[in-house]
């Protein structure tokens, strides 16, 4: 059985009520204990609610979830469909196919998305950028870019290489070489791994379950 916030709130007001009334049996309500008592038990059951919160979202949030895959799905082809059943977009995990010309190890995986990771933040990416709806909007959000058929339609014949995954970490070490969006990125002096780890990274955020965020990406004509 799911429970929503209007459920739990619901739930953990009663609960306070219920407690409450049994400590203050007898009080009478002008006493300054009687609000007191109220008060703690109110404060005892919030962190509670709120301790098992914090434990079920880091459930939800961690590798392997029904949201957010294995670092391993790098190997694999991610589309962004819409579902009429959750009237959203949502990622789909397709058959294997090779990242940068290999099928990644779960640890190898999990240190190339790292170092991405670190990378994006070491170059103060967010500062143009956003991922899942954290950053600016001076520049495209990244959270979906890994699907961006403009690497394959635009960008790809310009640079010459084979795959989407070349294309983006060529880019990335060179972006101002190539005229793409109007608003132009500047080199942010990429090694080639480091270039490779931040595609990684980009490709396992396009299959994370965002609701459907960023809205509208699946089927906005200026972004297809």
């Amino acid at each position: 059985m799911k429970f929503g916030w209007l459920e739990i709130t619901l739930f953990s007001i009663v609960l306070v009520v219920v407690i409450s009334a049994i400590f203050v049996r007898g009080k009478n309500w002008l006493e300054p204990g009687f609000w007191g008592v109220f008060a703690i038990v109110s404060s005892l059951v919030m962190f509670s609610v709120l301790w098992l919160l914090t434990f079920d979202t880091l459930k939800k949030i961690s590798f392997g979830s029904a949201r957010v895959p294995s670092p391993t799905v790098i190997n694999h082809k991610i589309g962004f469909e819409y579902d009429p059943d959750k009237k959203r977009y949502m990622p789909t995990i397709g058959e294997e196919e090779l990242f940068f010309g290999k099928k990644w190890s779960e640890q190898e995986a999990t240190q190339l998305l790292t170092k991405g990771k670190l990378v994006i933040q070491s170059r103060n990416c967010m500062d143009c950028h956003t991922l899942l709806g954290n950053g600016a909007y001076f520049a495209p959000d990244l959270t979906k870019s890994w699907l961006d058929p403009k690497w394959q339609t635009m960008i790809q014949p310009m640079i010459g290489v084979a795959t989407k995954e070349e294309t983006m970490a060529k880019w990335l070490q060179n972006p101002e070489y190539y005229g793409t969006w109007q608003r132009r990125m500047p080199n942010l002096k990429l090694t080639e791994e480091e270039a490779k780890a931040v595609v990684g990274y980009l490709k396992f955020m396009s299959a994370i379950d965002t609701n459907g965020f960023p809205d509208h990406f699946g089927k906005s004509a200026a972004t297809f």
